[in-house]
């Protein structure tokens, strides 16, 4: 007991120690936030058909128009 109250240890942190350690909090941290966004739209997608929302509902989409270049006249034709 007596030794144990006299001896202090001292431990020498290297900083890239310190590095890989914040970088593996920062991983987990974007990882957690990951998976909440993925099950956050899998419940939200649920809730909306139970509820009968079309989130596409006003939503306006383009044509596919494709428009091609004619070998003989080098313009766009149809």
């Amino acid at each position: 007991m007596m030794f144990s109250a006299l001896y202090t240890p001292v431990a020498y942190i290297d900083p890239s120690i310190m590095t890989y350690a914040i970088q593996a909090v920062v991983s987990i941290v974007i990882a957690v936030g990951a998976v909440v966004g993925i099950y956050w739209r899998r419940a939200k997608k649920k809730v909306d058909e139970k509820l009968g929302i079309d989130e596409n509902r006003n939503k306006e989409v383009e044509s596919d128009d494709i428009l091609k270049k004619t070998e003989n006249t080098g313009k766009d034709g149809e």
